[in-house]
């Protein structure tokens, strides 16, 4: 394990300057010679029958260089695939169709594209196609979607159950017949909408001469766009390249493969001509991903001394129209088998019902799963806590997985790999000053004032992950990493990696990893990706995965260029390799430093190759693949002070404590940034955001007037610290931190919001927890009309 100052300093990112500056190239900067623009016709409509589109007058538009309906990508674009098939769930996997041909299933589903010189023109085009629908019935929500007579999406889907899925273990049924109390609650897990400051893009470029077609498009995972991509167009695989240059954002929305971008490369085929895409903040609403939207009814089983026994329930999981890429796997992977948390429970009995619906296609989003399990485990300790007349902490603390029983295999299967879970209570509960806040509180409600104070203990799992397990869940793909390290005759260092960092900050911390094993300076390696054409293949960057999963290969590559540096070294010196040592940059023979070579010294030699040992190849390059043997389990502790207004609803956060253990830290600046980023997002579930349909399917947050995104200025000041629990299967001791605080965030503000407005006899308010809501639950509980 390499220790030195690199690993674990503070340094700055190296991506920021460019960024900060508007000196960063994004998808939208493209620029080609013949550029044509599309813009597509979407479905006003989130239930229609599609009789007839009439593009004529669209085609008669100056400027117009051509009009694709549905019709025409037959047997040349393919419905897009779901690449996650959960087994034994009954998965129905109906077809996804590019442009819709006979049904529209959402708002926004596409039915048309004009491609034309200019946007302009596009839009003025597109907006006198017309199309005559036969409005269906529509279904928004996953209950009422299940229910006889509701309408049908799709053939083949009764009920438009997408799959069921359950997970099990222990005795359920012995835990609630011994129980002496049940805590019952149902909870839902909001919709939400990702907005990333970039919005999704694409731009195609074609060329006939080769079947060559390179796509520049706003990605997550170039290469597994590339894979999917090649079967949806027909175009071999070694003839796709997929660049994602810098992205502005993703939150899990740009992992998938989306029909747009298929079309957009159908278009450039066609036409022969570049064709560039950029979705407007509207479609960005309608069209990309969103996530959670869960509905669930939980019971949990516990002795009157808090002792857990049992949890049992069922969630249904809204998917929208169509199966995402990987949107099976996220209500039930990440999320139902993270039902244990971090604490003892003896027995789970657990379904999750995958529904189809008129809305947006439901998929990851910064969390996937792990968010929406927290929130169930979480709420059901506090709510256990004020039921038993336990202090919520104690509760905790009572059934914490002890530090002496890692690893340790949960009640659904997962093996937890370390971790110390009352360690970071205790250290966050001296940073918040507990006990002062108690005080404070009591003292507070004296004087008719509401102060609450909510907990969050979670673990995740991360680092996805094993491949053999990947396959065995269904995942279609690996999810190992890769690296290629290139020294140079200078000794300066290129690193090749096949994840795709897009503000992670791994240009800087996988820096730091390799200068800090090669022992030379960090500004001599530069960290390259994005690029299928340059890079190696590589499974992309979300659920926390890259630092994980990619460090350890750069690490393994790096490690491979010393042992070959190493062996000329003891060559060039004329000494066994045994006795050669490399520190601080230097080979030297042991107990005579003065005989030593550089690094840039031995690299140089390895290029000229003029005095190499037998059987060594010229040059200093290595790669490696790490796949890793098991997740990793990020835990920690959050809790959260907040007052409410009783006369506004309005809710203040008085103070806010995150204390993470994400392993070791490669570096500090770049955890916190995680960290504060990941914690405005929890906070925002839980007290502002939320995407609303009517019944009819239409979207009533579809901007940013309607949909509150948190802005700077209600951002609180987070105290941050860290306990340090290595993992102890990984190289580097690492986990992830991508999504620690949008995972623990959002269960201890609605805690402290609940504890705060307990002595008004309010059990549970559904999230977001808009000033309006409390409100008319002070009013409710008051015994007023509302």
């Amino acid at each position: 394990m390499a220790v030195t100052t690199l690993f674990g300093a503070s340094v700055r990112r190296r991506e920021d300057p460019r960024l900060v500056t508007g000196r960063g190239t994004y998808t939208d900067d493209v620029r080609l010679p013949g550029l044509l623009h599309a813009v597509f016709v979407r479905s006003p409509h989130a239930h229609a029958r599609i009789r007839r589109v009439d593009t004529a007058a669209a085609r008669r538009v100056p400027g117009v260089a051509a009009v694709f309906t549905g019709a025409d990508l037959a047997g040349k674009v393919n419905p897009l695939p779901c690449a996650w098939l959960v087994p034994n769930a009954d998965l129905k996997t109906p077809p996804h169709p590019a442009l819709a041909t006979d049904r529209v299933r959402y708002v926004g589903d596409a039915v048309a594209v004009v491609v034309a010189e200019d946007r302009a023109a596009a839009r003025d085009a597109a907006a006198v196609i017309q199309v005559d629908y036969e409005v269906l019935p529509a279904v928004a929500e996953a209950e009422k979607a299940v229910q006889p007579g509701a309408p049908q999406l799709h053939d083949g889907v009764p009920s438009n159950i997408a799959f069921r899925w359950k997970v099990s273990g222990g005795d359920v049924a012995d835990a609630f017949a011994r129980a002496d109390r049940v805590i019952r609650q149902r909870l839902i897990n909001q919709r939400l909408i990702p907005n990333a400051m970039e919005p999704r893009a694409a731009v195609a470029d074609y060329r006939a001469a080769t079947g060559e077609l390179t796509l520049w498009v706003t990605s997550q995972n170039p290469h597994i766009h590339r894979v999917i991509l090649s079967g949806v167009l027909g175009i071999p695989e070694h003839r796709l390249r997929v660049i994602a240059p810098e992205v502005g954002g993703g939150f899990g929305s740009k992992i998938f493969v989306y029909p747009d971008e298929a079309v957009v490369a159908f278009c450039a085929r066609e036409l022969g001509r570049p064709v560039k895409w950029v979705e407007d903040r509207r479609e960005n609403y309608l069209i990309t991903a969103h996530g959670r939207d869960h509905v669930t009814e939980v019971e949990l089983a516990v002795r009157s001394d808090g002792t857990l026994l049992g949890l049992r329930g069922r969630t249904y999981a809204n998917l929208g129209a169509y199966l995402s890429t990987a949107a099976p796997g996220i209500p039930t992977i990440l999320h139902g088998l993270m039902l244990s948390g971090a604490y003892q429970l003896p027995a789970v009995d657990y379904e999750v019902v995958g529904v189809f619906t008129n809305t947006t296609p439901v998929d990851a989003y910064r969390g996937a799963g792990r968010p929406e399990a927290t929130y169930i485990v979480e709420r059901l300790m506090d709510l256990a806590a004020q039921e038993l007349g336990l202090d919520p902490l104690e509760i905790r603390r009572r059934n914490f997985i002890p530090l002496d029983r890692f690893p340790y295999t949960t009640v659904t299967g997962l093996s937890y790999d370390s971790g110390n879970y009352a360690q970071a209570l205790d250290t966050a509960t001296r940073m918040l000053e507990y006990d002062r806040w108690r005080d404070e509180q009591r003292r507070a409600r004296q004087q008719g004032r509401y102060i609450g104070i909510g907990a969050s203990c979670y673990v995740e799992i991360c680092g996805l992950g094993p491949s053999p397990v990947a396959g065995a869940v269904g995942f279609q793909f690996g999810l190992w990493g890769s690296a290629v390290v290139r020294v140079h005759p200078t000794g300066k260092v290129n690193v090749f990696i096949g994840e795709k960092p897009h503000g992670q900050g791994e240009e800087t911390t996988f820096a730091q990893v390799v200068a800090d094993e090669l022992q030379v300076p960090l500004d001599d390696v530069q960290v390259i990706y994005g690029d299928t054409a340059l890079t190696p293949m590589g499974w992309g960057t979300y659920g926390s995965r890259t630092t994980p999963v990619g460090s350890a290969a750069c690490l393994l590559a790096a490690r491979r260029i010393v042992d070959k540096a190493r062996r000329l070294a003891a060559h060039l010196l004329e000494a066994p390799e045994a006795d050669v040592v490399y520190q601080e940059g230097r080979f030297f023979v042991r107990g005579s430093p003065e005989r030593a070579k550089t690094f840039q010294e031995v690299a140089l030699q390895a290029y000229l190759a003029w005095n190499l040992p037998a059987g060594m190849e010229p040059g200093l390059e290595a790669s490696a693949f790490y796949d890793p043997p098991n997740f990793t389990y990020p835990f920690g502790t959050h809790l959260c002070v907040v007052e409410v207004d009783p006369e506004t609803g309005q809710v203040q956060i008085l103070r806010y404590v995150a204390v993470d253990d994400c392993g070791r830290v490669i570096n500090p600046l770049i955890v916190d940034g995680q960290v504060h980023g990941g914690i405005t997002q929890g906070l925002a579930q839980a007290l502002q955001e939320a995407a609303v349909y009517d019944q009819g399917g239409q979207l009533l947050t579809a901007s940013m007037l309607d949909y509150p995104v948190p802005k700077a200025a209600q951002v609180p000041v987070y105290l941050t610290a860290r306990t340090e629990t290595p993992s102890p299967h990984h190289p580097l001791g690492v986990k992830g931190v991508g999504e620690t605080g949008t995972i623990a965030a959002t269960p201890a503000a609605v805690n402290a919001v609940m504890d705060a407005l307990q002595p008004l006899g309010i059990r549970h308010v559904d999230m977001p927890l808009t000033p309006s809501r409390i409100w008319q639950a002070i009013q409710r509980a008051k015994g007023g009309a509302r």
